[in-house]
């Protein structure tokens, strides 16, 4: 599990997603790529340029019951920096509806994925981490966590007394690659739980089965 603590977050990160896109492109002609949403990757997704855009397929590893025009919107902000100025054709870019009833939207994203590739394997999934371990939308105690049936589910949140859709870990460690986007400040207690192997942390759980998992530090690490 490569850990790298980097002073050159952004460009890392653009690096690490670029030669991903290259590899997945080269062996099977397109790009599987779930996005992350809060505020640590949003420069990384404004630096990426350049980039055979027309062979990405874009989804979310998780989104907030809101409109898309939300400014609580996980798509809102991929939109505003990443699809607005990369020509991802839109056919490629599965939003998740968190605007439409919680239970529905996440049985037709689950759907949705399911009629592009059965199983449906991504070649990397951004994810970021919470001051709870929480990542996705899968936070310490819900009900998602013992999910093991389903590639997405609606998961509700007490803590926020709201509802989320989010990935399952059956898909998340059903992925080639998976990179937590992480800026470390504030967090090192957590992390330190997370790499001794012991933790009961969501994040911690994160494992794919024929896959790798990198996490990139920054921020103070």
């Amino acid at each position: 599990m490569p850990i790298l603590h980097t002073r050159s977050f952004v460009s890392d990160a653009v690096k690490l997603i670029a030669g991903e896109s290259e590899s997945a492109i080269a062996a099977r002609g397109v790009f599987r790529i779930a996005l992350s949403g809060g505020n640590t990757p949003r420069p990384v997704y404004e630096a990426l340029v350049g980039l055979p855009w027309d062979k990405w397929e874009v989804t979310f590893s998780d989104e907030r019951c809101v409109p898309p025009d939300s400014d609580q919107s996980n798509y809102k902000m991929a939109r505003l920096s990443l699809f607005d100025h990369a020509a991802i054709p839109a056919a490629n870019i599965l939003r998740m509806e968190g605007e439409g009833d919680p239970q529905a939207a996440a049985e037709n994203y689950e759907h949705k994925l399911l009629a592009r590739a059965n199983p449906y394997r991504h070649d990397l999934i951004l994810l970021g981490m919470g001051d709870d371990g929480h990542t996705a939308s899968l936070f310490p105690g819900t009900e998602a966590l013992r999910v093991t049936d389903r590639l997405v589910v609606a998961n509700f949140v007490p803590k926020f007394s709201s509802w989320r859709l989010t990935f399952t870990f059956p898909l998340l460690n059903a992925a080639r690659h998976v990179c937590f986007l992480v800026s470390s400040a504030g967090k090192e207690p957590v992390l330190k739980g997370v790499f001794s192997g012991s933790s009961d942390y969501p994040c911690a759980a994160v494992a794919p089965v024929d896959g790798n998992v990198t996490w990139l530090l920054g921020g103070g690490a």
